[in-house]
């Protein structure tokens, strides 16, 4: 649970989150709370680098990245946190660099390997928050599986071509295998647009601040759909699945 603690600020904090703490909704105990929190992003590609970028800025205390991928030229169309310099760097050293250049104020712990059934234990603990920045349907069933049993509350973001999509599970909402009970067909490898994972990565790192301070309403039950080719954003509901073998029965 994130601690809600009396903050001393330094100089450099007031003047850096001025405008946000000027929010009423956020203030300087939601300020707080986001410093005290740790957040898991785990992926350091597109949707990664949109959502690590405006956590960082926005102040959260902590911050791990899981990568076990390295720089290509390919990457650089989309991946905003790294540069042509880092082709053939980590992905979680090259994000590291650039989050920390941004705001020194925030711990960013890298780990560069993928994320699985081994390791996901140990990086889940004591995380507030998880951001699923992956990029395929196995990676993201497993996040929703293992996060559901532990009770950690996730951003779940996807795109594909010139579409995107997000959802937030919390305990006792409806879970990314209710909407989908099992992977889709794969679609030919196509784009993505680099606009879209920013756009997406964005709502990602909003959804994330939203929940550790307590303010507005998540996209819980609801999957956000966006064509940045149409330029059309629809909100569809889901319930929850009684059947869903995740947690139908929780």
């Amino acid at each position: 649970m994130i601690q809600d603690i009396t903050t001393e600020w330094s100089d450099d904090e007031l003047q850096r989150y001025q405008r946000q703490m000027l929010l009423p909704e956020i203030g300087e105990r939601g300020q707080s709370l986001l410093r005290s929190a740790h957040l898991l992003v785990i992926g350091a590609g597109a949707l990664g680098s949109a959502a690590a970028y405006y956590l960082t800025a926005a102040g959260i205390g902590r911050l791990t990245i899981v990568d076990g991928d390295r720089v290509d030229y390919s990457n650089l169309q989309r991946q905003i946190l790294h540069s042509t310099a880092d082709v053939g760097r980590l992905k979680v050293e090259s994000a590291r660099d650039k989050l920390t250049a941004l705001n020194p104020n925030v711990t960013i712990e890298t780990v560069a390997e993928m994320f699985d059934r081994d390791n996901a234990a140990s990086l889940l603990c004591d995380v507030d928050f998880v951001i699923d920045a992956t990029d395929n349907y196995e990676a993201k069933f497993l996040i929703n599986d293992i996060c559901v049993a532990a009770g950690i509350p996730f951003s779940h973001g996807a795109i594909s071509r010139f579409c995107g999509q997000a959802t937030t599970w919390v305990k006792g909402s409806p879970c990314y295998r209710c909407l989908f009970p099992a992977p889709p067909a794969k679609e030919p490898f196509a784009g993505p647009f680099g606009a879209v994972p920013g756009v997406v990565g964005s709502i990602q790192a909003a959804e994330a601040i939203k929940f550790v301070t307590g303010v507005g309403e998540l996209l819980t039950g609801r999957l956000l759909t966006i064509d940045l080719l149409t330029m059309r954003f629809a909100t569809i509901a889901f319930p929850r699945d009684r059947a869903c073998k995740c947690c139908g029965g929780q």
